[in-house]
């Protein structure tokens, strides 16, 4: 079985990649979803956070403000490093656990910042999902209702765009129609149905 990181900048269109992956029949494992479900209060990671930034960080409802913190870590690089460290080894621990009960011959982990977080010892192959930057300005500004400083503090907080492409085995580029992007994936899917059937370099 083949293990894939797929990664990109914020607003690069990761998600509606993963979205036509998971129409080929491939199995989706999304970091994010995998951290907001170890920061769920009651969880240690909840209790953490809460003690590290204090009451402020919080609802009203006693839930965690998750647009102020977003805002915190990507304002703050040490404090990211800081939540990172804490929930990196719960997420490996669980998207470890994900993958070795995948039954489809592939999978896609969606890991946004793959390269600033890692290592990530199971992914076998990388992924990039790309975007000019003031497209994914744009597409920020109007998803998260913030202002153009603020969308460009974000994704200065991440990986340079040239640095993600360099490293990549594979780049999606997210610029044109749906039917691009639907033909890019296409081709991809059948790369990574190929690989996933070849033998390792071990034989094994």
């Amino acid at each position: 079985m083949l293990t894939i990181g797929l990664t990109g900048g914020i607003a690069a269109g990761k998600s509606a990649v993963a979205a036509l992956f998971a129409q080929h029949g491939a199995t989706i494992i999304d970091a994010d979803v995998l951290a907001r479900q170890a920061i769920q209060p009651g969880s240690a990671a909840f209790t953490s956070v809460s003690q590290h930034f204090g009451p402020s960080i919080l609802t009203p409802e006693g839930s965690l403000d998750r647009k102020k913190l977003r805002a915190i870590i990507f304002n703050h690089p040490e404090e990211r490093k800081w939540l990172e460290n804490l929930l990196h080894p719960e997420i490996i621990e669980i998207m470890t656990q994900q993958i070795n009960l995948c039954e489809t011959p592939y999978c896609i982990c969606i890991i946004p910042l793959l390269f600033e977080s890692g290592p990530f010892p199971f992914i076998q192959r990388i992924l990039v999902i790309d975007a000019p930057e003031q497209q994914q300005v744009n597409r920020v500004m109007a998803r998260d209702h913030i202002s153009e400083l603020d969308a460009k503090a974000i994704i200065q907080a991440q990986s340079e765009r040239q640095s993600r492409i360099e490293q990549a085995d594979d780049v999606i580029t997210n610029t044109g129609t749906l039917a691009d992007l639907t033909e890019q994936v296409d081709k991809l899917h059948a790369l990574y149905i190929k690989l996933s059937s070849a033998p390792s370099p071990e034989g094994i």
